[in-house]
């Protein structure tokens, strides 16, 4: 099979915590297990600019910290036919109070209308993921070690 039968989509995906221990979730319709902000890269955009999008549409966060780009890889969505998702991970500390809402997605996707329940779990988590979105999630804790060690602080 060639290269130029496969669909590749850019996908911006979001982990956005709360006091270095916390991560935002939902469940959303469609699939089974946890999933985060993130969705397609519009064109013309940068993934940064797509991971910032979605998080204000599907979350209603309008305020975060600038996301921090941790990995890029390709993941295979369905073999037949062919379908990868080129998957940016990005890490975004918030300052939020609310432990639990609900948000009405905005924007022009296919999600628009739907409502998710967002939630914070624990880091490190057992929680099952949709879509295999916690492949990176111990880039997270590396980064916040990393950034410890060398005396950066937070931004």
């Amino acid at each position: 099979m060639s290269n130029s039968s496969v669909t590749h989509v850019k996908k911006a995906c979001a982990y956005i915590t709360r006091n270095e221990s916390e991560l935002l979730v939902f469940e959303g319709p469609g699939h089974d297990g946890l999933q985060i902000p993130k969705g397609t890269v519009e064109p013309g955009e940068t993934p940064r600019e797509a991971v910032c999008r979605e998080v204000v549409e599907e979350s209603g966060l309008a305020t975060f910290s600038r996301p921090r780009h941790l990995v890029t890889d390709v993941w295979t969505r369905r073999e037949s036919p062919p379908k990868r998702y080129v998957r940016s991970f990005y890490h975004a500390p918030v300052h939020e109070t609310r432990d639990s809402w609900t948000h009405t997605v905005t924007g022009t996707g296919e999600e628009r209308g739907a409502e998710f329940d967002f939630f914070w779990i624990d880091l490190p988590t057992e929680g099952s993921f949709a879509l295999d979105l916690d492949d990176y999630l111990h880039a997270i804790r590396e980064v916040t070690e990393r950034r410890s060690a060398v005396g950066i602080g937070a931004d």
